[in-house]
């Protein structure tokens, strides 16, 4: 059996998956690597380029121990994020309320006070 850890860049949080596959075609010449592996009892295959292929081995523990420490520092980052993301929502939900107010208290006061506003008397 052979392991792999896979970049996923284009689809954040998410930067990398891990698998396993029974089979893989490589060589010097082609900058993809063709992993086979079974769906639905059938062969299957996928072309993924080696400059995505962060790990291919065939040490178990070794993928082990690496898929570990990655899982622990994206676990790490993503807690700062959602920390960060919810003080923005915080943030954002503040402004709002803000500036609602202030546009609710202006469209009060333009009606009763000398404002040059040409809708006032329509």
């Amino acid at each position: 059996m052979y392991y792999i850890i896979k970049r996923q860049e284009e689809t954040p949080p998410t930067y990398f998956i891990a698998f396993q596959i029974p089979k893989f075609i490589a060589s010097k010449s082609s900058d993809s690597v063709i992993v086979e592996f079974q769906k639905d009892g059938k062969p299957q295959r996928k072309w993924i380029k080696k400059s995505d292929i962060v790990l291919l081995t065939d040490d178990r523990e070794y993928f082990l121990k690496t898929l570990s420490k990655f899982k622990e520092t994206e676990t790490k980052h993503l807690q700062a994020v959602n920390i960060a993301k919810q003080k923005l929502d915080e943030a954002m939900s503040d402004f709002t309320q803000a500036v609602k107010s202030e546009l609710d208290d202006f469209d009060r006061k333009k009606m009763q006070e000398d404002v040059p506003c040409l809708l006032k008397g329509l």
